[in-house]
């Protein structure tokens, strides 16, 4: 039997999609978090409704993390070579309204969880970096919450 919060593996999706409208900022910075914090036996991936352009600000908030996103750019549902997912995660409300379309005749579980756009955010570099960390570190809970894990980062050693 497992003790702690953690999630029994029967019960965890073995497929989770995260779907913003541009696959630039909210989805990939999920899609980094989960596979850290997944395990590898679950497959995460992320896309957009509209093709968009690699966000520089992202890759600056996930090394803060030690994670990265490598040579993967934005691509759309329409680019994923599947388009089945035990688990659809919306993060905005126009992918919110994709993903239901495009899931009404499957039996898939779509939850939205809404996130800010951090790149509304003003001012400073600084300023910047704070709103994506906000959008970083309110993901990383929300996955954990979601999932029965430890935030990655909150190791108990």
């Amino acid at each position: 039997m497992a003790s702690g919060p953690e999630q029994n593996l029967a019960d965890m999706p073995r497929s989770v999609l995260f779907m913003c409208g541009m696959n630039a900022v909210r989805s990939p910075i999920a899609e980094a978090l989960a596979r850290q914090s997944l395990p590898a036996t679950v497959f995460v991936a992320s896309a957009g409704v509209h093709a968009g352009a690699r966000d520089p600000f992202v890759d600056a908030v996930l090394a803060e993390d030690g994670l990265s996103l490598d040579n993967r750019q934005p691509r759309t549902i329409d680019d994923l070579e599947d388009d089945y997912f035990d688990l659809i995660v919306t993060l905005a409300p126009e992918a919110h309204h994709a993903a239901l379309e495009l899931t009404r005749s499957m039996a898939v579980e779509v939850e939205y969880w809404p996130t800010a756009d951090p790149t509304t955010a003003t001012g400073t570099r600084e300023q910047i970096m704070a709103a994506y960390r906000d959008v970083r570190e309110r993901l990383k809970a929300r996955i954990a919450g979601r999932f029965g894990l430890r935030a990655p980062g909150n190791a108990e050693e």
